[in-house]
């Protein structure tokens, strides 16, 4: 079954996000700011591609959609980051809906076999473990029968952890809240065109059957200001601790993720 994953860095699209915005050059203005742009690419390198560079399981399709209007130097820095990654796929796509936009990228690089496919989103501070796309293509073999009777299922690996990297390294929380990204993968039957960004992550209990999966570390839900969902009013506040050293190894030995080079990383920021 083929693999697809999807990052948005930084699409000024229409919709798809929680704090709107006057103007879509006011959208444009806010996303690509120096001081966001340089935590979105710390928690990008230091979170998201550590644990993709090596998993266990190597035959996947990493997307990454950009707005035409990202300026040339993050988009240089965004290729070199990415450089050597074969799964990496990066496009530039005008502003227009968020959804039919996401949509048309997926169905760009989907095979279209008769194998379902299977698709799962991230943002720029997000992590999966570096087991996940061999745990994911084993569940979905394990749901094989259910996805012949439904268009979509949901495969929802709620363990692991909300966490936030700083210039001290990582502070983090465990979670096993359900139908979290990025570990949730939608599977689509070979001739559904819809795609994972067509569903809201918290109803897709609504929509389609959902199996959950836990007891194995599988995500990291990177936890900063620049967080969407953490703009609007009234947001409960999370507490973080600093990783310790047994914790700080696990990440690494999980998820392929080093604190020293969050530390790095924002040392020299």
């Amino acid at each position: 079954m083929q693999v697809i994953g999807i990052c948005r860095f930084s699409y000024p699209g229409q919709g798809g996000f929680q704090v709107e915005h006057e103007t879509l050059d006011d959208r444009i203005a806010y996303l690509y700011a120096t001081e966001r742009m340089e935590e979105r690419f710390r928690t990008f390198e230091a979170f998201t591609l550590p644990p993709l560079r090596t998993q266990t399981d190597d035959d996947f399709t990493f997307l990454v959609v950009i707005g035409d209007s990202m300026p040339d130097i993050y988009r240089q820095r965004l290729e070199a980051l990415l450089e050597g990654m074969p799964q990496a796929v990066i496009q530039a796509h005008p502003p227009g809906r968020h959804r039919k936009v996401m949509q048309d990228a997926i169905n760009s690089v989907r095979h279209f076999d008769n194998e379902p496919c299977l698709q799962f989103r991230m943002d720029d501070d997000d992590a999966v473990a570096r087991r996940y796309v061999a745990s994911l293509r084993e569940a979905a073999q394990d749901v094989r029968k259910l996805s012949r009777k439904n268009r979509e299922i949901a495969i929802d690996f709620n363990q692991g952890f909300l966490a936030q990297a700083g210039p001290h390294g990582i502070s983090a929380t465990a979670t096993n809240g359900p139908y979290t990204t990025a570990a949730l993968a939608l599977m689509f039957k070979p001739s559904n065109r819809l795609s994972v960004m067509n569903f809201s992550h918290v109803k897709v209990a609504q929509k389609m059957p959902t199996v959950t999966f836990t007891g194995e570390d599988m995500l990291v839900r990177g936890h900063n200001d620049y967080n969407d969902s953490r703009q609007r009013p009234g947001i409960k506040k999370i507490e973080l601790d600093p990783l310790d050293a047994l914790g700080e190894e696990h990440f690494r030995e999980v998820f392929n993720i080093d604190a020293d080079l969050v530390r790095d990383l924002y040392s020299s920021s």
